[in-house]
């Protein structure tokens, strides 16, 4: 029997029902990712199975004495007091009285197992360590079932990886929603998907899923034109006065008034956003030049020595801890804030959009249509006048929802509204302040997608390493006590030459080539370097030729894997061999960057000796 089995839901707040006919089985020991655009049900599923509140029609049936805990998305405002009594609400005497040294107990160890102070007080910790100890009061009771509802919102990445580790190890079975790429392909065991009201699993990891469902997508649109193509045609004949009253064609018109009724019934999937940039005139080459930038704040180093040149065209990324000081970093290099030491100049003919992490440019009573407009009836996008009704619905707002006030707006709306906004001015330099939270992945992906096409410079603070991965092209990454230091490429880079720098006692030489320049910037940053690359020793060269071999073998054993893991069959076999299987997989993908990173450092060093 299934751990929780959902079965026929369906449930509507008004208009079209958000879940209808949908069902799902959880098994012992599954980590389900939960998938879908913006409003399609998610949070609602997730408050369904564990009971918040009731659908209109179906059941939800729970094996005998299970156990299910749910972490909310949100931090609740209300909550104080230490983490220890926090923690200990987490506790159902009703499930199995344990006494209170019994209770003591295991409020200690869950809080040893998440690493939190049980004597702290709430109010003062970071936001990592309360989404800690609310995850801590949710496995006080040491659950079946954990419901997670975007668990890595406004998480640093470090905490982010923490929580995944930990879930990795979890011997319950997960229920989660989440918007982090990187955090799905890590964790999704299976892929459930809501999508027009409808249900469907896929029993494969996030990467495999995208695939087959863009696969399904375009055969759906295939048949969905075929039936509107013979729809015509029997449209057409009956308007043509044929007697279709005639026994013979009788069958004919109820098949034609089925088929009128099955196009009525059809959900069309919701567009994806249009998300267009526009570009202003092209700035001067050099964009920004800081020099021995240091800030401090009421004692405390925020930045010291921090010196950067940042060209037109560049993808800068910015990495830290919550409290690092990145907002304070843009600040600085923007000319909003006056460093203690130091200089920022900046280039020529600059346009600057600045997308604000925390809102404060949104005006909660405002009308979501005068936000974008100022109230306009119509805006100017790529030097032409376009309706603010029609600007607003390429980023899926409906004429009644952007009539609305902003305050009636959910998190991914607001951001898209940001979005909304800042694309009607023309910018060559956009400074992104985490831009990602609460977006939906299809909306995510066309952002990103347009960022990497655009020509102009940008600056951007994110904790979304899929996100840092695909667009940075460098990132000034704080390491602590007011050092801030750049790095090729994205996040996976910056984390290898952290690996390196780990796990050998190299010399300076060999970390060096850790951050082998690639291109363009890259090349500026090896510039800054004490000495350049030296030729190869003969075993390098035989090195070298034998690269591409290695690759091509780990790739195919890479593919082998996957398509291992994308067998149905495979999650209902034995976990072990489960988790030996995803475990290798990972290995091989990280061995075959490690040796693409050192094609790169043998082959720049042949190419200048």
């Amino acid at each position: 029997m299934a751990l929780v089995s959902c079965q026929n839901l369906r449930i509507a707040f008004g208009g079209r029902p958000l879940l209808d006919d949908a069902t799902l089985q959880i098994e012992r020991g599954e980590r389900i990712g939960l998938v879908g655009r913006n409003g399609e049900g998610k949070s609602t599923l997730l408050k369904i199975v564990g009971g918040e509140i009731a659908p209109d029609s179906g059941e939800v049936i729970r094996e005998s004495g299970v156990r299910v805990a749910a972490l909310a998305q949100a931090v609740p405002d209300e909550l104080g007091g230490s983490v220890a009594e926090i923690v200990a609400a987490g506790l159902d005497p009703l499930h199995a009285p344990h006494g209170p040294a019994e209770d003591d107990h295991r409020v200690a160890r869950v809080c040893s197992r998440l690493a939190i102070d049980p004597v702290a007080r709430f109010a003062e910790l970071s936001g990592g360590q309360k989404r800690r100890t609310l995850l801590a009061r949710a496995l006080v009771e040491e659950p079946d079932l954990l419901l997670l509802d975007e668990p890595t919102n406004h998480l640093d990445i470090e905490a982010i990886e923490w929580i995944e580790d930990f879930l990795s190890r979890y011997a319950g079975s997960l229920l989660f929603v989440t918007h982090d790429r990187a955090f799905l392909q890590r964790l999704a065991t299976r892929i459930v998907e809501l999508d027009r009201g409808r249900m469907s699993s896929w029993a494969c990891d996030w990467e495999t899923f995208q695939r087959r469902k863009e696969e399904q997508l375009a055969e759906e649109e295939k048949h969905r034109a075929e039936f509107d193509r013979k729809l015509a045609e029997e449209e057409a004949w009956i308007r043509r006065g044929i007697k279709a009253r005639r026994t013979r064609n009788e069958g004919r018109v109820r098949a034609l008034e089925a088929m009128r009724k099955e196009r009525a019934d059809r959900r069309e999937r919701t567009g994806s956003a249009n998300v267009t940039i526009q570009e202003a005139e092209t700035s001067g080459r050099r964009v920004i030049i800081a020099e021995d930038l240091r800030f401090d704040w009421d004692g405390t180093p925020i930045v010291r020595d921090f010196s950067t040149e940042i060209l037109r065209g560049d993808k800068v990324g910015v990495i830290g801890p919550n409290g690092a000081g990145k907002t304070t970093l843009l600040n600085l290099l923007l000319g909003r804030l006056d460093p203690e030491h130091g200089s920022v100049k900046h280039g020529t003919e600059l346009r600057i959009g600045y997308f604000d992490q925390h809102r404060e440019q949104l005006d909660g009573d405002a009308a979501v249509r005068d936000v974008v407009a100022h109230g306009s009836d119509h805006v100017t996008v790529g030097g032409e006048k376009k309706h603010v009704m029609g600007y607003l619905q390429d980023f899926l707002f409906s004429p009644e929802r952007a009539r609305q006030p902003v305050r009636s707006l959910s998190g991914g709306e607001r951001n898209r509204l940001l979005l909304a906004r800042l694309f009607t001015q023309p910018a060559n330099v956009l400074v992104l302040d985490e831009p990602t939270n609460d977006l939906d992945t299809d909306t995510l992906e066309l952002l990103e997608a347009r960022l990497v096409e655009y020509t102009g410079t940008v600056l951007v603070v994110s904790h979304d390493r899929a996100f840092l991965d695909n667009l940075c092209t460098s990132t000034l990454v704080f390491e602590g006590d007011g050092k801030v230091k750049e790095y090729v490429g994205g996040w996976s880079d910056w984390q290898r030459v952290v690996r390196r720098r780990e796990e050998a006692s190299a010399p300076p030489a060999v970390k060096k080539a850790a951050e082998a320049p690639r291109s363009g910037r890259q090349a500026r940053l090896a510039e800054r370097g004490d000495a350049g690359p030296k030729k190869l020793s003969f075993n390098e060269r035989r090195e070298l030729e034998g690269l591409p071999g290695r690759i091509e073998t780990l790739e195919a054993e890479v593919e082998e894997l996957h398509a291992r893991m994308a067998d149905p069959d495979f999650y209902r076999g034995d976990p072990d061999r489960i988790r030996e299987t995803r475990e290798r997989a990972e290995a091989a993908q990280a061995e075959i960057d490690e040796i693409f990173a050192r094609w790169s450092e043998l082959a720049e060093r042949e190419a200048v000796s």
